[in-house]
């Protein structure tokens, strides 16, 4: 398997200019843990929920004494100034991202990922980005397997983009909607905030040319509450 047959393909991003508190809710919002930046269509970092912990608005700035000031140099704690009191995503971001090819494979993805000691690695098809790979897109994988389904082919990479092309079209669409096929048989992941949209999606990929079976793994969250819940089907195996 490679990068593209498990990717997040609809990336939410978020620009250098863009204010930490508005990132900050997106990644609420849409229930993520991390953020491509983007200028001018060109990836140049990455913000994720580690650079929000040291913060001086909440209190968690580092409190250094003066030998340790003095130790560190004056640049690093100028530069802990801007990352505890900026603004903008700019001022906290990693910048120059490691990041995969469409066909990157697993275990490569999963070496990356020890070796850097990042969660998530933005896919590129040259210089654009097309995809995201975080470890719950791993670990979706990992979870498919245990259907016992086959490796998959390139009929599956068909129906696996036919059914999230009909799905990024409409406005009930799951967030963070995620597919595997193996042999014609669809898993489906993500956010529904309704049982209609719920069922709205079943009954897409059911339709969806060579499609055998679906399951439903879109968990349930209240906006109001957070209120979360597995779908049924993943409640069911696990009682």
């Amino acid at each position: 398997m490679g990068a593209h047959q498990i990717m997040t393909n609809n990336v939410i991003t978020v620009t250098p200019r863009t204010s930490i508190e508005d990132a900050a809710n997106i990644m609420l919002r849409n229930h993520i843990s991390g953020l491509p930046v983007v200028d001018d269509g060109k990836l140049t970092g990455i913000v994720s929920e580690s650079d929000f912990l040291r913060r001086g608005e909440i209190g968690t700035g580092r409190k250094r004494s003066a030998i340790l000031q003095f130790l560190f140099g004056l640049g690093r704690a100028a530069d802990d100034f801007v990352h505890e009191r900026g603004r903008k995503i700019e001022d906290v971001m990693t910048l120059d991202p490691v990041t995969v090819e469409e066909q990157t494979p697993l275990d490569e993805l999963v070496h990356l990922m020890e070796k850097s000691d990042v969660k998530r690695l933005p896919v590129m098809r040259g210089k654009d980005l097309v995809g995201i790979v975080t470890r719950s897109n791993l670990l979706q994988a990992v979870a498919s397997l245990e259907h016992e389904i086959p490796d998959p082919t390139a009929d599956d990479d068909h129906i696996r983009n036919r059914i999230l092309r009909q799905i990024d079209a409409v406005s009930w669409r799951p967030i963070g909607f995620e597919v595997t096929v193996r042999s014609g048989v669809v898993h489906m992941h993500g956010i529904v905030t309704s049982d209609h949209a719920r069922e709205a999606t079943i009954v897409a990929a059911e339709n969806t040319a060579g499609v055998k079976k679906v399951h439903d793994h879109l968990c349930f969250v209240d906006t109001y509450t957070g209120f979360y819940v597995e779908s049924p089907e993943d409640m069911k195996a696990a009682s």
